[in-house]
């Protein structure tokens, strides 16, 4: 299945596109994900999911939960909590519930509109978003709602791509994501698409800095850093 390429950055019509193409490469949504980042991305949760399980929280809500790899090591991070997953695409949930029954963790995963949560106001302790809120056709709108959805105390974890810096690194960064990625993904998925997509997405996304004021313009006391060389960025906003 081959999807047209959804238009990237902010206040842009591109939900449904987006939801078509993560929908056509959901099978091979994790196997990706492990090849491109060269299992980085595991150590990246891990420090997300340090900062999200700080101060021991009830209940949490992992939004753009995609196959619900965030969700499930929030899980086993916090056997206690309840942890709620949600996305917008069936086909990611539907893998996501499988591998929750395969590692027998109580998880529950529930589809919903990131850009409008079908939660209640104050009902989480904390939020979670992990490679997705860049996929968000309005960054403000996403922002408020995590806030909204958010206790008085409670805290939002991002955990995102941010454009490569300058210098040799980033520009070997950026070579490897305009040339490399978008064939190895499009050779694994079948979708190439989907990896021309990814790269253009993350070089339209906010800078860190950028980001952190966004966030502090919605009401979070904010603070970031970046995680290898730059390639990841951990933003934790706590909801004064």
């Amino acid at each position: 299945m081959s999807v047209s390429q959804p238009p990237v950055g902010d206040q842009v019509e591109k939900s449904a596109q987006v939801r078509a193409m993560f929908a056509s490469i959901a099978g091979r949504y994790d196997l990706l994900n492990r090849v491109l980042s060269l299992g980085v991305d595991r150590a990246w949760r891990r420090a997300a999911t340090h900062e999200a399980l700080l101060h021991t929280p009830s209940r949490i809500l992992d939004v753009a939960t995609g196959t619900a790899d965030f969700a499930l090591e929030l899980k086993r991070g916090a056997p206690g909590a309840e942890v709620v997953g949600c996305d917008f695409v069936p086909e990611m949930l539907a893998i996501g519930r499988e591998k929750a029954r395969a590692q027998h963790l109580d998880v529950r995963l529930e589809e919903g509109d990131a850009l409008n949560l079908p939660y209640a106001d104050a009902s989480f302790d904390v939020v979670t978003c992990a490679f997705g809120f860049r996929n968000f056709s309005d960054y403000g709108r996403g922002l408020a709602e995590f806030w909204r959805v958010l206790r008085p105390g409670g805290r939002l974890v991002l955990l995102e791509f941010p454009p490569p810096g300058r210098g040799l690194f980033g520009a070997l960064f950026r070579f490897y994501f305009r040339q490399v990625l978008p064939r190895i993904g499009g050779l694994v998925s079948g979708n190439a698409g989907a990896y021309t997509y990814l790269p253009e997405s993350v070089l339209a996304f906010p800078a860190p800095a950028q980001l952190a004021l966004m966030m502090h313009a919605a009401g979070f006391r904010t603070r970031y850093r970046t995680l290898t060389f730059g390639i990841a960025a951990l933003h934790v906003g706590d909801k004064r």
